[in-house]
């Protein structure tokens, strides 16, 4: 297979970041996989929709864009659907595929950028669903043993924005399919973020998988930039996660802070909430920025560099560290 060369990698990252790549190839079966000739030293980066990773400088190895294709229907039960699509789907547009066909579970996390295959490397999630809720399992090639090797919901170890592919097996697997596990009979999600005053603001009382995508489609557009028009990768942080006793603290010290109980005795916290409380919402500096109507979304203006963006990055979490005693994690892959 043949490798172009020094590849601007600016069309393939949703923040728009100027990125050279040494070698480039798009993938679009595992038959192309086989006839992969990489050098060792080189590392290896796998590129989906590039709309969750932050490109700090040139990478200097191997970027495979994934472009498997395909979705079709393995089996059902009485009350499942066991759907398998190609890595390299839109997962917007696998969405809309499941709810033309009457298909639950995915209908929360509309409009969420990227392709199918980063699904279960990133555990997506939106407004109180996740993607290990309708996980079934995926095939993903061995890089060095030139093999498909398949992992159940287990295998994955889901956590939030989390699994195996993150970090314990980083870099070394190319996602090729995911089967997920659809409901014949829907279990509706309203209750997280706004989405009943979205349903009841849009006139809607008969509650179905569509009008729940719709609302989700609308408050994801009125609160976060599209890429096209400003560069970003969504939320760019994760919203940590404290005990119950440390959020007590903190409600003492700041009455407004905001916080949700989640399984174990802990509280997740609203890092959009935090940032916001520490004047970072429309912060601007050169075209690195917080974006204006979402504290979470770090953007680039136009000519950004990622460097300037991380290193904004890491003065957004010395603030909050310094303010609330809570340290941000990233949710973007910084590569």
């Amino acid at each position: 297979m043949q490798f172009a060369e020094n590849i601007d990698l600016k069309p393939f990252n949703t923040f728009g970041l100027h990125a050279s790549a040494r070698y480039f190839t798009k993938i679009s079966s595992v038959d192309e996989l086989s006839n992969l000739r990489l050098e060792h030293d080189l590392p290896v980066l796998v590129l989906g929709g590039g709309s969750n990773m932050l490109l700090r400088d040139a990478f200097n190895g191997y970027v495979l864009k994934n472009e498997i294709s395909g979705i079709e229907v393995l089996r059902e039960d009485g009350e499942h659907i066991y759907v398998r699509t190609g890595a390299g789907e839109n997962w917007h547009g696998f969405v809309e595929y499941c709810i033309a066909n009457g298909y639950a579970g995915v209908e929360n996390l509309a409009l969420i950028p990227g392709l199918t295959g980063a699904s279960p490397m990133q555990n997506i999630g939106a407004y109180g669903v996740e993607i290990r809720e309708v996980f079934h399992e995926l095939e993903a090639w061995h890089l060095e043993d030139k093999e498909i090797h398949k992992f159940n919901l287990q295998d994955c170890q889901f956590g939030y924005r989390e699994s195996v592919f993150k970090r314990k097996y980083k870099g070394q697997y190319f996602i090729t399919h995911v089967t997920y596990r659809l409901n014949k009979h829907p279990i509706f999600h309203t209750a997280y973020g706004a989405i009943q005053h979205e349903l009841e603001r849009m006139g809607i009382h008969d509650l179905s998988i569509r009008a729940i995508a719709d609302a989700v489609i609308h408050i994801r557009q009125s609160k976060l930039p599209d890429p096209a028009v400003i560069g970003n990768a969504g939320s760019f942080f994760k919203n940590p996660e404290i005990s119950s006793e440390q959020f007590a603290q903190l409600k003492h010290e700041h009455t407004g802070i905001v916080g949700y109980p989640i399984s174990g005795g802990n509280v997740k916290l609203a890092a959009g909430w935090m940032i916001e409380q520490a004047g970072w919402k429309g912060y601007r500096k050169g075209d690195a920025g917080v974006h204006q109507k979402q504290a979470l979304v770090l953007v680039n203006y136009g000519n950004a560099h990622g460097d300037e963006i991380y290193q904004l990055s890491e003065e957004i979490i010395t603030s909050i560290d310094t303010k609330f005693g809570v340290k941000l994690e990233r949710e973007v892959n910084l590569i």
